[in-house]
C-alpha cells in the first residue's frame, strides 16, 4: 500500500483513449488529472511501487502490493499524470477533455461538451491550463 499528497491544485480531469492506457487499465481509456513534477509528495509506501516499461519507452507505474497504478511523469513537459482512482472522496472536479479518439475502442460512446483531441494535444502547457478548474 501507498500514500500520497497532492500539493498542487487538483485539476479537471481528461480521459485518454490511446491503446497503452486501454492496455495499462484494462479499460476504454485512462482518467487523469495533471500536476506539476513538485506537484505531489510521498507519504508512504513509495519502495512498494514497481514499473514496466515497454520498449517505445511507455512507463506503466503501480503498487505491487495492491495493484493500483500510480503517477507517472509525463513524457513531455513537467508534469506527472495522476490516475484519479487514487482520488479519496468527492474532489468536486469533473471530466473535461478526451484525447486520443483516433484510438477509442469502437464500442465506447463520445461524451458532448468537452474537449476532444484524436490524437495528443499539439500545446501541453495550453492543454494543462484549460484542464484548470473554473473558479467560482
Amino acid at each position: 500500500m501507498f500514500s500520497l499528497k497532492f500539493l498542487d491544485e487538483i485539476s479537471n480531469l481528461y480521459q485518454c483513449h490511446c491503446s497503452l492506457c486501454q492496455k495499462a487499465t484494462g479499460s476504454s481509456s485512462c482518467s487523469s488529472f495533471v500536476v506539476g513534477i513538485d506537484g505531489i509528495k510521498w507519504i508512504s509506501g513509495r519502495k512498494n511501487i514497481t514499473s514496466f516499461t515497454k520498449e517505445n519507452g511507455f512507463q506503466s507505474d503501480f503498487c505491487k502490493t495492491c495493484g493500483s497504478p500510480v503517477t507517472n511523469k509525463m513524457s513531455i513537459g513537467e508534469y506527472i499524470w495522476v490516475p484519479a482512482g487514487l482520488l479519496e472522496g468527492n474532489a468536486g472536479i469533473s471530466i473535461v477533455a478526451q484525447i486520443h479518439l483516433n484510438s477509442k475502442a469502437s464500442w465506447e460512446v463520445e461524451l458532448e461538451n468537452q474537449m476532444t483531441y484524436l490524437d495528443s494535444p499539439s500545446n501541453i502547457e495550453q492543454f494543462i491550463l484549460s484542464l484548470k478548474k473554473s473558479k467560482k
